[in-house]
């Protein structure tokens, strides 16, 4: 039986792929700032709290990192913990930079200094590569990042390559476009326009504001993205990789689909507030999967409008239950 250690595991993505790992017959361990007051709530939505053993680990501590994993002694380490949201970032920078880069350093340099085989996945971000309104981007795409998350994730991303390279760990990357479910917190945008046009739906509420729907996003099923991150471990190479469904929709597109998904004109309902734009933010953001496919062997099976569509499904049955 192999051992997984999931750093940021009560997140989205870190449910998604515990649930994965167990499928597959892993021990999987999470880690927490304070595990032992973490609520775990995304794993005890999937029914998975009582199969996950947790621990107590600051990634910007040294030294609790490398007590977890003498610890767990994990044969694969899946980083995806950090500061997660482009724009608290901006509120946030040296929270962000210090959580996302020297976390990720913390666990590369006591995966070296440990001299154990471990493999170790990063989590990447599309928004290194800010805009990209011709070419898709791809794994040679140079990054121009518009945020203090998306330099956090760049400098995280050269840290992997660099610890790969020098010391020949098993490092891999996943440059991650944006990737929803209904575990989505509510700070994210995809997240409020399901839950704000459900109220509204039920005549909770009237309107919506959001800040500017004509920016362009690849949307994908996190659910799917977490099987690439396993698959790139399971290759004989390390390497780096983008995970992306290959389409781009704006924004104002995801809302319109939600909304016609209850019944609704979305014109009738949202308002374009100025007070909720970015400092910066990209425009366009497009993806080429080419790689993943043909190394891995993984296609995106659900692109934005599926995504929507489950989405809202998703809060009618949490509402139905609650009923």
């Amino acid at each position: 039986m192999k051992t997984a250690l999931i750093c940021g595991i009560s997140g989205q993505d870190g449910a998604y792929l515990a649930d994965l790992l167990l499928h597959k017959d892993y021990q999987v361990w999470g880690t927490s700032r304070d595990a032992q007051m973490c609520s775990f709530g995304n794993l005890q939505r999937l029914g998975l709290r009582d199969r996950i053993k947790v621990a107590s680990m600051s990634l910007n501590d040294f030294r609790s990192v490398l007590q977890v994993i003498n610890k767990v002694q994990p044969d694969e380490i899946y980083n995806l913990a950090g500061q997660t949201s482009v724009g608290l970032s901006f509120e946030l920078p040296v929270e962000t930079m210090e959580s996302i880069n020297g976390g990720t350093l913390n666990l590369l340099e006591a995966i070296r200094f440990t001299g154990a085989e471990i493999k170790f996945y990063n989590a990447g971000s599309s928004e290194c590569f800010g805009n990209t309104p011709d070419l898709p981007a791809d794994e040679m795409t140079p990054f121009r990042p518009r945020s203090p998350y998306a330099v956090a994730k760049s400098a995280a991303f050269w840290q992997v390559a660099n610890y790969r390279e020098a010391y020949n760990i098993f490092a891999c990357s996943g440059i991650l476009f944006n990737h929803d479910s209904p575990l989505r917190p509510q700070r994210f945008v995809t997240q409020k326009i399901v839950s704000a046009a459900y109220a509204i739906a039920q005549g909770q509420q009237d309107k919506l504001h959001l800040g500017n729907t004509s920016i362009q996003r690849d949307w994908g099923w996190a659910p799917d993205f977490v099987e690439s991150m396993y698959l790139m471990l399971q290759h004989p190479e390390p390497d780096d990789y983008v995970v992306c469904t290959g389409e781009t929709h704006s924004l104002e597109d995801f809302v319109a689909e939600v909304f016609a998904c209850l019944g609704l004109d979305w014109r009738d309902h949202v308002i374009t507030d100025q007070s909720l734009f970015r400092p910066t933010d990209i425009a366009v953001s497009r993806g080429n999967p080419h790689k993943a496919k043909e190394k891995l062997g993984w296609v995106a099976r659900y692109k934005m409008k599926e995504v929507a569509q489950q989405m809202v499904q998703a809060v009618i049955n949490q509402e139905g239950e609650n009923c």
